[in-house]
């Protein structure tokens, strides 16, 4: 009986000091699933690289290939013009009419003045041929044979200055039609018809041709140095695209075929010239925009989920896990594009590093964070019950 009583009273003390035990495990779970609580639970990747053909901005103006002033060559009343502003005019179209009445008289007068030289240049070569003849024999003297030889001569120098005053006199006569050295559109008159206009009264109106067009832009000496280093040539034609003021990208893609043989000190950049089509004529002279140039070769690059980064005043920035799995900022330097929701990284991250993809917003850097999911290599090994788990499982207890 006494044994009974004593089994019966351990039993009911293992009970109570069991039951006070787990009691206390919890108290101690809900303590650390407070804590937990508290713990913001985030997503770990490792950054990866990818192949991409690199593309860099710059802020670019549009320069028509030509750009003519039409001026006049002679002095005059200008008396037509064959065009309306803005027209598109072809080479060799005649644009003005300066008054022709006085070169066509100084024409006609060169002309006969060269038509009496060349008769008398003629008659005195004739008369050269008979007194070589005759001095030969003796017929006459030779002073006679040196006169006439100075008078042909005095004439053929006479014929070819009236030749050369005719063909200047007629070239006066054709700039009394002014017409366009090159295809394009025309602008504003400046000089209107009626006034009297010489070689110094300035630039009639110009014309600007249109296709193809120039496109020039300074980009970075660096990012100069990134497109040879990755073509690994500064001599190739790279794609470029233009976009205008407005947001809108041009439908065409250009080929840079220039570069300047210098970098400008002042600036740090290097001009460079790409050649666009335009066939409906939306690439005007002067127009400012931005262009994207890109390179040829292909180069490996860090990129990062855009979901991964944040941004404040200093710039984006992802949070990068440190070798105790603590969080800490990293300001990245992006590339200015994506791929597929990726961003590429110049600076700040490298291959491998590990980073946070979600559950960032209530991260603070050098806090513990709570790892919820991984890459498939980094999973964290499943964890053995302990014995508080052991205990609750053969008590039965949830």
């Amino acid at each position: 009986m006494r044994k009974n009583i004593i089994i019966i009273v351990l039993v009911v003390l293992a009970l109570i000091l069991g039951r006070m035990f787990i009691s206390n495990f919890d108290k101690m779970k809900t303590a650390k699933q407070r804590a937990m609580a508290g713990t913001p639970a985030v997503t770990v990747a490792e950054v990866t690289s990818r192949e991409v053909k690199r593309q860099f901005g710059a802020n670019a103006r549009v320069a028509a290939k030509y750009r003519v002033d039409v001026l006049a060559r002679i002095s005059g009343y200008l008396r037509k013009s064959y065009f309306k502003e803005g027209d598109f005019v072809k080479e060799g179209q005649v644009l003005f009419e300066i008054e022709p009445e006085q070169y066509m008289y100084a024409a006609t007068k060169a002309k006969a003045d060269m038509d009496n030289a060349r008769s008398m240049s003629d008659y005195y070569e004739k008369q050269l041929s008979r007194y070589e003849q005759l001095v030969k024999q003796d017929y006459i003297a030779r002073s006679e044979y040196d006169n006439v030889l100075a008078q042909y001569d005095a004439y053929s120098a006479q014929k070819d200055s009236a030749e050369s005053a005719y063909r200047d006199a007629q070239r006066n006569l054709g700039y009394t039609k002014i017409k366009s050295p090159v295809n394009g559109r025309i602008g504003l008159i400046s000089v209107t018809v009626g006034n009297y206009v010489t070689p110094t009264t300035g630039p009639l109106t110009t014309i600007n041709s249109y296709e193809p067009m120039y496109i020039t832009f300074n980009i970075e000496s660096k990012n100069y140095e990134e497109l040879v280093r990755i073509d690994k040539s500064a001599d190739v034609k790279r794609d470029v695209e233009f976009i205008f003021s407005s947001g809108r990208k041009y439908e065409y893609k250009g080929v840079q075929d220039f570069r300047d043989n210098k970098i400008d000190e002042a600036t740090g950049t290097i001009t460079m010239r790409a050649t666009f089509p335009n066939p409906k004529d939306e690439l005007i002279q002067g127009d400012f925009g931005r262009v994207i140039i890109y390179s040829v070769n292909e180069d490996l690059v860090p990129v990062v989920p855009q979901a991964a980064t944040m941004e404040n005043q200093e710039g984006r920035y992802v949070y990068v896990l440190d070798e105790k799995n603590l969080p800490k900022m990293v300001y990245i330097t992006t590339m200015g594009q994506t791929e597929d929701n990726m961003w590429l990284v110049s600076e700040g991250v490298k291959a491998g590093d590990r980073i946070l993809t979600s559950g960032i917003q209530k991260v603070i850097p050098g806090k513990p964070v709570r790892i919820v999911q991984v890459a498939q290599d980094e999973k964290e090994p499943v964890k053995k019950p302990g014995i508080f788990e052991k205990i609750k499982n053969k008590l039965g207890m949830k």
